[in-house]
């Protein structure tokens, strides 16, 4: 009788930690041993109801900033069309 699957192909499923940034430890199974995550359901802002800014190297400071540079350059475009005209 011929065999149709392949034996030991497959890779072995173990008991597995879920790791958040916040502290928070979930245990599930998993192929690996333990698996590292950012957020979480105890951290993120659509379960806790609040608002929480999740910096990754300097992203949001980096956005806020460009977003002031492109306001302070449309007010300066619009001082300067105003005196044109």
């Amino acid at each position: 009788m011929p065999l149709f699957m392949k034996t030991d192909i497959h890779p072995k499923y173990v008991d597995a930690e879920i790791r958040c940034a916040c502290g928070n430890v979930i245990k599930t199974r998993s192929t690996r041993p333990v698996i590292i995550v950012g957020i979480c359901n105890v951290c993120h802002p659509f379960y806790t109801g609040q608002q929480k800014f999740v910096d990754t190297a300097g992203r949001v400071d980096k956005f806020q900033q460009r977003a002031a540079k492109t306001q302070a350059a449309q007010a300066a475009f619009a001082t300067k069309k105003k005196k044109k005209a």
